[in-house]
C-alpha cells in the first residue's frame, strides 16, 4: 500500500445529523440547544423527560444522544442503555456533575458510552466531542453500506459460480 496516498475524510453534512438532547433541567437543555443552534446545523431533538426521549428514539432517527445522568424516573445510564438496543451504532454521551463522575466512568464499559462530559462543560470541548461522535457515526454508517454492497456482490458471484457449475456438470 502506498503511504503517500491520503484517505479523504467521509463527508457528512451537519444538517444530516439528528442529535437527541435530554436533560430534566430546562435551563441546561435550553443552554445546550441555543449554543448548538448557533454553532452547528444539527437537527436537534430536545427532551426534558427521559421517557419522552425514549419514545421518540423508538421511532425517529438518531445519530447521537446526549443525556444528563441524574433525572427523575430514569437516569441517563438507563436511558442510554435502552436507546442502545434500538440504535446500537449511535454514540451515547453522558452529561454528569463532578459527584457522578465515578458512575459515568463505569458506564463507559457497561453501556458502551462514547464519552462523558462534566458539568459545567467547556463549549469548545463539547463541539469537539460531538463532531467526533458524528464522524464516528457516519464512518460506521458508511462501513455498513460497504459491507452490504460486498455481501450483495458476493451473493451474485456465488450465483454465477453455481450457474457455471450446472452448465458443465
Amino acid at each position: 500500500m502506498n503511504d503517500n496516498v491520503q484517505q479523504e475524510p467521509i463527508p457528512f453534512k451537519e444538517s444530516d445529523a439528528t442529535m437527541v438532547l435530554v436533560d430534566d433541567e430546562e435551563m441546561v437543555l435550553s443552554s445546550l440547544q441555543s449554543f448548538l443552534e448557533l454553532e452547528t446545523d444539527y437537527n436537534l431533538k430536545t427532551f426534558t423527560s427521559p421517557e419522552a426521549a425514549l419514545e421518540y428514539t423508538l421511532a425517529g432517527p438518531v445519530d447521537v444522544v446526549v443525556s444528563d445522568f441524574l433525572m427523575p424516573g430514569m437516569n441517563g445510564i438507563e436511558l442510554l442503555s435502552r436507546i442502545r438496543e434500538k440504535h446500537p451504532h449511535a454514540p451515547r454521551i453522558l452529561l454528569t456533575g463532578y459527584a457522578d463522575k465515578e458512575s459515568a466512568i463505569k458506564a463507559i464499559n457497561d453501556i458502551g458510552l462514547f464519552q462523558y462530559i462534566e458539568k459545567p462543560w467547556d463549549n469548545t470541548n463539547l463541539l469537539i466531542v460531538l463532531r467526533n461522535a458524528l464522524e464516528r457515526r457516519f464512518l460506521v454508517k458508511t462501513l455498513q453500506e460497504k459491507i452490504t454492497e460486498i455481501d450483495r456482490a458476493q451473493g451474485k458471484l456465488s450465483g454465477l459460480q453455481n450457474d457455471i457449475l450446472r452448465t458443465f456438470i
